[in-house]
This record gives structure tokens, sequence and C-alpha cells, in this order.
């Protein structure tokens, strides 16, 4: 609260703050969602300078998605699983509920669960969470210091007169409140490895290894070779895709996750169990037929 000023009550400082019209302040107050140190405020409760309160703001109406996410491993200290295409990580924007951390709080029962890092909405694979929170900071520096091996499947278009494997770099940039990031002049921020694995019909299946982790990287360096991904609603040309629209997932998965364990050292290695349906099923994914399949399921984790 400001330092001051001329409310008698909170609830009078609050419709004067409030972007919210002051019934949904008074029905806010009524529903205990308003609280101060020693719990929920009341509609009278007095104005008092400096002192600090929470409340839950109005979640979006989401679109459910319906994937499952599904865990890879679990022990004392991380969670590892398998996101679905169409799911956010985190709660950010218009997803909140909708969204792998929420999900995974509630279905496993670990209130503080918080992601190591994170994937793009659209992009399916593996994602690292980490239990204790005191501990999250241990492996975000795995990724900070590069220590962290990943690798992404991808299906787009075939060019049988690209040379490859070859490495690709540039400079991208991000603005804020645009979508798209963008390559521009300059020293080169994002390299990205790419691989041909097979090829038919026009259409492939490559290996990405990214060797830095800029937004978006793998879309635009691959959309920069003339290979936009299969499903991209960004790249080349921005089109307009519902949030409830599950046909035709971007064909983008985190295959494989590899790090050295901070305690022992000793490497973990995690691989997804899913399938690009562009490639497995080219039939349903050219009749709009969405679909979250994976391969017969292997052991999560190997460590070595």
């Amino acid at each position: 609260m400001p330092d001051d000023g001329p409310w008698a009550t909170l609830r009078d400082h609050l419709v004067e703050r409030l972007p919210v019209p002051s019934a949904r302040v008074d029905a806010m107050l009524a529903e205990g969602r308003i609280v101060g140190d020693d719990g929920p405020l009341a509609l009278d409760a007095p104005f008092v300078p400096r002192s600090v309160i929470w409340f839950h703001r109005d979640l979006p109406d989401e679109a459910p998605v319906p994937f499952a996410v599904d865990v890879v491993h679990r022990d004392e200290e991380i969670v590892v699983v398998d996101k679905p295409h169409f799911l956010a990580t985190i709660p950010r924007g218009r997803h909140v509920r909708e969204t792998a951390l929420v999900r995974l709080r509630h279905e496993l029962g670990l209130p503080a669960l918080s992601p190591a890092h994170r994937l793009d909405r659209v992009t399916a694979g593996l994602v690292l969470f980490v239990i204790d929170p005191d501990r999250r900071g241990t492996y975000q520096n795995l990724f900070r210091d590069r220590r962290v091996t990943k690798v992404y499947e991808a299906v787009a278009p075939h060019d049988p007169a690209l040379a490859l494997p070859r490495v690709v770099r540039s400079r991208i940039v991000k603005e804020r409140g645009v979508v798209t990031a963008r390559e521009v002049p300059g020293e080169p921020n994002a390299e990205t490895l790419v691989e041909l694995v097979e090829a038919r019909n026009g259409t492939a299946r490559y290996r990405l290894t990214p060797r830095t982790g800029r937004t978006h990287q793998l879309r635009v360096h691959m959309a920069s070779l003339g290979l936009p991904l299969l499903g991209d609603p960004f790249y080349p040309a921005v089109r307009d895709v519902p949030l409830d629209d599950f046909r035709a997932p971007l064909q983008l998965l985190a295959r494989e996750l590899a790090f050295p364990d901070p305690r022992t050292g000793r490497e973990r290695r995690f691989t997804s169990r899913r399938v690009l349906q562009a490639w497995e099923d080219p039939d349903g994914w050219a009749a709009g037929d969405a679909a979250e399949r994976s391969s017969t399921p292997t052991s999560g984790s190997v460590i070595s």
C-alpha cells in the first residue's frame, strides 16, 4: 500500500487502483480472496499505509488440452516429463491451469515443483522439473553453463540439393511484444547442428542439436535453410491458429536430454517416447486427425 492516502478502507483504495469494476472488488473481499498477514480481509477493513496484501487474479477461460503429460522419470530431486504439443510449460498470459507445471503440481502432489528450463507451448518432448526449490538453481546452472545436451527431432520439406549435415550460425533477436524472432546482421549468438536422418516423398526427418538456446532458434534456422517445420504457425509467415485448434501440431520434438548428475557427476540421459505424426502417420497428419502418440515404452533414464 502507499505511504499515505485519503482512503478510509482498503476497499476504497482497491476500487481506485485496480482495473476492475467496484463490484468485482466487493466480490473478491466477500469471497475471502484478498488476504493480509493475518488472513482474509473484510469489506470494511481499514486502509493501512505500507501494508502488504495478496490476491489471486481471476483466471482466463482456457481451452482444455486433450493430451496427457507423461512422467518419464522421478526421484527424490527431479521429475522428467514428456510434454505434449499445445501445452505450455509454465503459466503465462492466457495459459494458467492448462500448463505442464500446474497439472504436475496437482497430479503428483508436489506444490513446490518448478521447471529447470522451458519448451515452447507448440513443441513436444522432454522437460526437467525440480522438486526442491533450493535445488532449482543447481539444475538451472547446468543449462546456463551449456552442460546439458539437447537433441530434437523435426519433420520438414526435403531439399536434395542442400548439403547436410551443416552447422547454422546467426544472430537471432526476439523483441518484447513481437511473436516472432528474426535474424539480424552481427556476431552470431545462435548455433544449430542440422542433420538429415531420412527422406521420402519430398519430406524428411531431421536431427537438430542446438548449441545455444535462443527463442525459436530451431524454427528460425530451419526456415532460413528453406525448410520450415511442418505445422509451424510462425515461420516463414505468421498464421492465426485458434488456441483450441489441435489439428496440426508443430512437428518438433525434444527427443533427448542428457546432463551430468550434480551430485555424482555421472551422466543422466533421457529419451522421449513420443513420435511425430507427420512422419509416422502422414495420412492422418494430412487429414488433420491430430494425435499424440508414443512409441513402445522403454526405460526413461540411463545412468552410465
